[in-house]
């Protein structure tokens, strides 16, 4: 995998930490805890990408004809079908 070298400027307190993550050994170096940085901007990007795709799906999909309590145990009938939430 190709890298590139990037320069960034941080105010005193921001190195302090970026300093801390890496004396505390969560981190080995500056790279190590930006690049979990852009990971963890990458998932989460991802997650709001599908969230809003799944809004939209909903949105368009129109008026149900059933009950909030219809809808919230189909909900949990899928959620334990797909070994998400165990079943009581």
């Amino acid at each position: 995998m190709a890298t590139i070298r990037k320069t960034i400027t941080l105010t005193d307190t921001q190195g302090d930490w970026v300093k801390s993550r890496i004396t505390s050994g969560d981190f080995t170096n500056d790279s190590e805890y930006f690049r979990d940085l852009v990971r963890r901007d990458q998932e989460r990007n991802a997650w709001l990408h599908q969230l809003r795709a799944a809004l939209l799906e909903g949105e368009q999909s129109g008026l149900s004809d059933r009950t909030p309590q219809e809808i919230r145990e189909a909900a949990r009938e899928r959620l334990i079908k797909d070994g998400k939430l165990q079943a009581q």
